[in-house]
């Protein structure tokens, strides 16, 4: 009988435990996604920046003006702290209202970062220094002209710096080649988005481990928040799947090496699939899952979608126990009474009392298993009991 003692005990053991040091709820290696703390550094920065310039902005104002000369002293050294003051303030107050909107810049800007490989970043880079070169040049002549020429001024130095660093981002494979480098860009391999249930199910670690998964792989922190969710389930299954998810996650980052990154952030949409699909839609990403539905939803927007069980269909034994195959045996087996064959694939068939079909016509046989290891495939079948 189990008592209320027992009861107990077994409820602390299921209970999650402590919260790691940091303040991240999620048990899984690596920085925990803080988005809020980054915010609060960049308002601070932008704010303090645009204070020092608003000072130095009314220094320079009160100076030009000369207030020494219209204030006399020393009132004149009263009026330069209010100005410098009053400027401090205006550049305190810009910058709030530019540490608001710069946030949301900076994530388009790490998106756009992530659709573009490193040597497109790189090239375009060098085509703007390339083109502020050749607007310094081209302002010269600008600067010249009369009436006009110091306003067209800064417009020309950003049209052609803007033309110079297109042009080196769009060719920058070219460009990279004609260096002696190769480029492969990031359109030619995705990320690779990771569903919880491509997680739970465990087999796209040995999808990482052949190397059939190229480029980066990617584990959205919504995703691991689901796992967490489903750890700390009162419902059993529920939980056994959340804490295998989150086992997983290990061995998925030991599998991928340096390829894998948890990406933290906030991503918009009602449910995981649907920031799973905005997030592929703005990385240029595919999915991989075995979630039917979500498999389905991904196609219909666009999305590339890599499916587990689809790839474990598509590499299914070409011949099941039970089944029949045309073979014609060739040479004898290593054991007594074998016949060994050849599929047209070259598959190797070793057929159980073959022996006396060795060098003759093409024999039906009866699959009895099949093999499959790093080296190839093999089939064991026998001869038809009719036949015997």
């Amino acid at each position: 009988m189990t008592t209320s003692t027992d009861k107990q005990r077994s409820a602390q053991a299921d209970a999650p435990g402590p919260a790691p040091a940091g303040g991240s709820t999620l048990p899984y290696p690596g920085p925990a996604p803080q988005p809020r703390q980054p915010r609060g550094i960049v308002a601070l920065v932008t704010q303090a920046v645009l204070l020092l310039l608003g000072a130095l902005g009314a220094y320079q104002i009160g100076r030009s003006i000369d207030l020494g000369a219209a204030l006399g002293e020393p009132w004149h050294y009263l009026a330069y702290i209010g100005a410098i003051a009053l400027g401090a303030i205006v550049g305190w107050g810009v910058g709030g209202l530019i540490a608001r909107w710069l946030p949301s810049r900076m994530r388009a800007i790490d998106r756009a970062a992530d659709k573009r490989s490193a040597g497109e970043l790189i090239v375009g880079a060098l085509g703007l220094v390339v083109g502020l070169v050749a607007a310094a040049l081209a302002g010269v002549a600008v600067a010249r002209l009369p009436v006009v020429g110091p306003y067209l001024l800064l417009p020309v130095v950003l049209l052609v710096a803007y033309i110079f660093t297109r042009i080196a981002a769009r060719k920058h494979a070219d460009i990279l080649r004609l260096v002696g480098i190769r480029s492969r860009s990031a359109s030619s391999v995705a990320p690779r988005l990771i569903d919880s249930s491509a997680i739970i199910d465990g087999r796209i670690i040995d999808v990482i481990d052949a190397r059939f998964m190229p480029g980066q792989i990617v584990i959205p922190s919504f995703v691991l928040e689901e796992l967490q969710r489903l750890a700390d389930s009162a419902d059993p299954e529920k939980r056994q799947r959340g804490r295998r998810g989150l086992d997983l996650v290990e061995r998925i980052r030991d599998a991928g090496e340096q390829r894998v990154q948890i990406r933290p952030g906030e991503v918009p949409g009602d449910g995981v699939d649907a920031k799973l699909v905005n997030l592929a839609r703005d990385m240029h990403a595919s999915i991989v899952t075995t979630d039917f539905g979500l498999n389905k939803v991904a196609r219909i927007q666009g999305i590339e979608v890599l499916n587990i069980n689809e790839l474990a269909i598509a590499l299914k034994p070409v011949a099941l126990p039970g089944e029949t195959l045309s073979v014609r045996v060739i040479r004898e087996g290593r054991e007594y009474d074998q016949g060994v064959g050849y599929l047209d694939d070259g598959t190797m068939v070793v057929i159980e009392g073959g022996r006396s079909l060795v060098g003759g016509d093409a024999a039906e046989v009866e699959v009895t298993s099949a093999i499959q290891n790093p080296s190839g495939k093999m089939i064991f079948a026998r001869m038809p009991a009719t036949g015997r």
